[in-house]
């Protein structure tokens, strides 16, 4: 996903990445509730970043990229920190008390901290009507599709789970606000920097971290990794490759060569594609109200692109926001 430094990224290449965010990340609300079944929601994040960053320092070592360099690993372990501890580790967490449906409504508000954390884009988002509409549209998409669920079903049993159901609710929020937090601060910090050793980094420091975190917490005294079943073995490894090695690393690159609050909109579509995928695999019905959702999350993201395809033609790629950005394509 890297291009030439200083040469625009095809928009082929741009809608690639898009695509895997959309697709890959919507897919993983399922996979992280498989895992976490059998296995310490802790030990689940050490597990999934601590292989997806060291092999992909690794790849970094063969391919000849310069690691150690703490001008690269300094930003690296902050947005890390931020993204993957405060942002995915809350998620985890959370998702042992509450349904992967209520936490894809909870997260789904990341767009509306993107634009309200990223002062240098403050103008620029705050007077376009379409992207101020496509927040409000997004919103209520997300709560149309999952209306019916977040009146019975989830809040039900968050509210059975107790004490723990309302901390993982309010933990949720936060991890929202932590993602585009990290993910501000990576697009920012870390222009310049390699989107494969800064991607590679931040999921090395996020997995130590993880590890520290499962220690203290005690998992490791009572996990027993012979009673794991094979699902859940095979659950972690989807996470590890797909969701982490690919999907992680498209989303950075993005976050490089697009305005954050267009890659945002990926909070908007991963319930979508999770709802999908359970219509189709796990014969979920499709009521009228979700449908109805489905379409109006998919008009927000429009909307919130549409403002950047009227200046840019190109996806973006030529012309005045070109000229404008804030960050350029520093990927080697």
């Amino acid at each position: 996903m890297s291009s030439a430094s200083g040469q625009a990224p095809s928009a082929m290449r741009v809608a690639a990445a898009f695509t895997t965010v959309y697709l890959v990340w919507g897919s993983t609300y399922f996979f992280i509730r498989l895992s976490v079944e059998h296995i310490p929601p802790m030990l689940v994040g050490a597990l999934r970043y601590a292989f997806a960053g060291l092999l992909m320092l690794l790849w970094c070592v063969v391919s000849g990229e310069k690691i150690f360099s703490w001008r690269a690993i300094r930003p690296a372990i902050v947005s890390g920190l931020l993204l993957l501890v405060g942002g995915n580790g809350a998620l985890i967490w959370a998702e042992q008390y509450v349904p992967s449906s209520l936490a894809a409504i909870l997260l789904a508000s990341g767009p509306i901290w993107f634009v309200v954390l990223d002062r240098k884009m403050w103008k620029e988002n705050f007077s376009s009507k379409a992207t101020i509409s496509g927040l409000i549209v997004g919103s209520a998409g997300v709560l149309l599709l999952f209306g019916e669920q977040l009146f019975s079903g989830p809040a039900a049993d968050a509210a059975h789970a107790g004490n723990k159901g309302m901390i993982a609710l309010v933990l949720l929020v936060l991890a929202s606000i932590s993602w585009a937090a990290g993910s501000l601060y990576s697009k920012y910090k870390a222009a310049g920097n390699s989107n494969v050793v800064n991607a590679g980094w931040q999921m090395t420091a996020a997995g130590v971290c993880f590890i520290a975190c499962s220690g203290v917490s005690g998992e490791w005294n009572a996990f027993r990794a012979q009673d794991v079943p094979v699902s859940s073995w095979l659950a972690v490894a989807y996470l590890v490759t797909m969701g982490s090695l690919v999907a992680y690393s498209a989303f950075t690159w993005l976050l490089q060569v697009r305005p954050a609050a267009q890659v945002s909109t990926h909070a908007y579509v991963n319930p979508v594609v999770a709802v999908l995928l359970g219509v189709v695999f796990a014969g979920e019905r499709l009521s009228w109200l979700q449908f109805l959702g489905l379409t109006v999350i998919l008009l927000s993201v429009l909307l919130i692109n549409s403002t950047k395809y009227r200046l840019d033609p190109g996806f973006g790629l030529r012309g005045r926001t070109r000229k404008r950005a804030i960050i350029p394509d520093a990927t080697k």
